[in-house]
């Protein structure tokens, strides 16, 4: 319809309102007593008619941030309802198409152009403080505060604040802008997002505290194997076991856990049958004639601690020739075992009895040589 130019009507520059006026009232006259198809035929010469007169009105509303063509389009839209819609009964058919086309460009940019859904009261109060502050700039010469636009518009001052912080919804930044600069950083880089490991905080904190209660053997491969990233054939190459008894190890420390986590009170952790012999502290101390030989024998955890700094602080205030600690059986050292054994080298030093670690496992091995008890370990 719009894309049609062949017409008898004068240019456009020719035309006034009157023209339009009259116009509309020969097109109402003629399409009395005319079938519905010859109606259509009426009716698009009237609209190419007014066409400039419907561009006019567009183009008043340029440079607001729509394309002049979408605008264009709006209008001619605006005006098919008035042609459409138009009674000769009740009035210039001029005012009419204006009012229409006006109104529909209007609800063109209150529904259409605004990127975030803004309710329609505070929307028409945006334009409203548009206008009163381009007012008051120019009369006061300087931007107007937000007491002077509520003083002006008769609006509490909350209500203008609101305002002017909904009117960024209009046009909002896009996340894929640059930052600036020869950056090639984009806005929505700088965006936070929602921590989804928030949730695990207090699965984490829980099982910090339940890994203390594990033997530190147990603690150890779950740290080489989950933190470490290591293999379970690794593990096993540096504990000296074999990679069958490494996974046994992993599905007892995890199906504990598992428990403990659901439990108001954590079970007692139960060692498995066939290593009950060897994961609990042993420590036996021998005399061998003049010799001291401490026995140690399963991991030495804080309470196997104690009783092997007891042994090792006793057997060298004996004054013997020589203090031996076997530690052939000892599979693994905490913290507290670690300090036992420091605190007899110490007490050693001090009675200048020679005090000597001997048949060290590989892997306890490498924890007293990190405590710095290398010397006293024999090679």
């Amino acid at each position: 319809m719009f894309g049609q130019t062949t017409t008898t009507t004068p240019p456009a520059t020719e035309r006034g309102l009157e023209d339009l006026d009259a116009a509309a009232l020969a097109y109402a006259a003629r399409i009395e007593g005319l079938p519905p198809e010859r109606r259509q035929e009426a009716r698009d010469d009237l609209v190419r008619f007014a066409l400039p007169f419907a561009g006019r009105l567009a183009r008043r509303y340029r440079g607001r941030g729509e394309p002049l063509e979408d605008l264009e389009q709006v209008a001619r839209l605006g005006l098919v309802n008035a042609v459409d819609r138009y009674d000769p009964e009740r009035g210039s058919f001029t005012a009419y198409a204006a009012i229409t086309i006006v109104g529909e460009i209007k609800r063109h940019f209150r529904d259409r152009t605004w990127g975030v859904h803004v309710p329609r009261r505070l929307r028409d109060l945006i334009l409203e403080v548009g206008q009163a502050t381009a007012a008051l700039t120019s009369e006061l010469s300087r931007a107007p505060t937000v007491a002077e636009l509520a003083e002006r518009l008769e609006t509490p001052e909350e209500e203008i604040l609101a305002a002017l912080e909904s009117a960024a919804g209009y046009s909002p930044a896009s996340l894929n802008a640059p930052v600036g600069g020869e950056s090639s950083a984009e806005f929505g880089d700088l965006v936070g997002e929602s921590d989804n490991a928030l949730e695990s905080v207090d699965d984490r904190v829980t099982v910090s505290g339940l890994l203390h209660r594990l033997p530190w053997r147990e603690r150890r491969i779950l740290a080489m194997r989950f933190y470490g990233n290591q293999t379970q054939a690794e593990i096993a190459a540096r504990f000296g076991i074999s990679q069958m008894h490494v996974s046994r190890l992993l599905s007892r420390a995890l199906t504990w856990l598992r428990q403990a986590m659901l439990a108001d009170a954590p079970p007692p952790w139960q060692n498995g049958a066939a290593e009950s012999g060897t994961t609990r502290s042993k420590i036996s101390v021998k005399q061998n004639g003049d010799r001291v030989v401490v026995e140690v024998g399963g991991e030495i955890d804080r309470d196997g601690a104690d009783q092997l700094r007891r042994a090792v602080l006793e057997a060298v205030t004996g004054q013997p020739s020589e203090v031996v600690v076997d530690l052939v059986g000892a599979g693994g050292f905490d913290a507290g075992g670690i300090a036992a054994l420091m605190a007899g080298r110490d007490a050693a030093a001090c009675t200048g009895v020679p005090l000597r670690l001997t048949r060290v496992q590989p892997a306890v091995r490498r924890s007293l040589t990190a405590a710095g008890l290398a010397a006293t370990v024999d090679a």
